[in-house]
């Protein structure tokens, strides 16, 4: 099976090989490490728990 979801590489990764992580919007949040796609491990979550991380992440939460 193809993967069909539309992978987003985070803005602080490189194009150098160093950590990437790629992130797809669907119903459920698609989380990957880009050195293991596409066949390496995915985590998801809802996308009210996305949110509620991105926004303790963000400078000055």
């Amino acid at each position: 099976m193809s993967d069909q979801r539309k992978w987003f590489k985070s803005s602080y990764s490189d194009n150098e090989g160093g950590a990437c992580l790629e992130v797809a919007l669907a119903p459920t949040i698609h989380i990957r490490d880009s050195k293991t796609a596409p066949t390496g491990p995915e985590l998801h979550v809802s996308a009210p728990a996305w949110s509620a991380f991105i926004a303790a992440v963000q400078p000055g939460a």
